[in-house]
């Protein structure tokens, strides 16, 4: 049986939320760069998400949200494991050998990502022209971005192509979950299943932590202020307030306009990853973020149904 069709969400609800995921998210790329500096990049990730999500969830069944089924606990792990085990923990890695600014500019890939593979999952019509084209104008941007980045202020050096294998991955599992989470609901409440989700989520990406072998020498008092003061900002802001919003707009739009966050982030990253970490762009990685964000401009307007008069 099919779920009623919730009503229509009022403008200010929508412009703030995307306005949520827009900034915050464009500024969690410099910030996680930040709290990996003294921390494992998995545990920090995990731990961020485990907690967030275990709030959020204790807070909603406090209110009295009824408790999920074990079937939305099943749809929780599978959205939580692509969209932050793979997702987020895949960027995670990114920022570890790549600046922040290029690391926003690859998950730039995810509206891409969703136009094809909802085009073939049969949720979104089929990539025209325009789509086409911007698949082909981010193929380049990603070249000359992987072509020419440089390896300066990043934590390990020198690793650049996993770094970018790394985000790509990210954004491709990530669009694959989006996609998902459109018609596979944990819960009622969007807030009760985005703190399921980050709870699933984070606890995957604890024990790969510790499979990893990143508990190994790790001391707590070998972490610095400013990375706490990280981690406290993507638990409180990166995770529950953007990854919420996020989780709300993938029930109430098409994916590939949730997914237009892509559009601002870049932006946002660059400017602060120049602003606070040192990050310098050369014209050629200028161009290909051009590239890139042309691409998805004509990715998402390309694809986006003709609505009937």
């Amino acid at each position: 049986m099919s779920e009623p069709t919730p009503a229509a969400p009022s403008r200010a609800a929508l412009l703030t939320a995307f306005a949520l995921v827009y900034l915050i998210w464009g500024s969690t790329y410099v910030v996680m760069k930040f709290a990996v500096a003294t921390m494992p990049p998995l545990l920090m990730a995990g731990t961020r998400y485990a907690l967030a999500g275990g709030l959020l969830y204790l807070f909603m069944r406090g209110r009295g949200e009824p408790a999920p089924t074990w079937r939305g606990w099943g749809f929780a792990a599978l959205i939580g494991i692509c969209l932050l085990g793979f997702g987020n923990g895949g960027t995670t890695l990114g920022v570890v050998y790549l600046p922040s600014s290029i690391t926003a500019l690859l998950v730039a890939t995810v509206p891409m990502f969703l136009a094809v593979l909802g085009w073939l999952s049969g949720i979104s019509p089929r990539p025209g022209k325009w789509v086409a084209l911007g698949l082909g104008a981010g193929m380049a941007g990603l070249y000359l971005l992987v072509a020419h980045t440089k390896a300066g202020a990043v934590k390990q050096p020198g690793h650049t192509g996993l770094g970018v294998f790394s985000v790509l991955l990210a954004s491709l599992v990530w669009a694959i979950g989006s996609l998902y989470a459109k018609n596979h609901r944990p819960a009622p409440s969007p807030f009760l299943s985005g703190g399921m989700q980050m709870l699933c989520g984070g606890v995957v990406m604890v024990v790969v932590g510790l499979l990893k072998g990143e508990a190994t020498g790790f001391e707590l008092a070998q972490v610095s202020a400013q990375s706490w003061w990280a981690y406290a900002y993507l638990v409180t802001f990166g995770s529950i307030v953007a990854f919420t919003a996020y989780i709300w707009l993938l029930r109430v739009v098409e994916p590939a306009l949730a997914g237009t966050y892509a559009f601002v982030n870049p932006v946002v990253a660059v400017l602060l990853g120049w602003a606070f970490a040192g990050e310098v762009l050369n014209p050629q990685m200028l161009g290909g973020a051009a590239l890139i964000v042309l691409a998805v401009v004509l990715v998402v307007l390309g694809g986006r149904r003709k609505t009937s008069s």
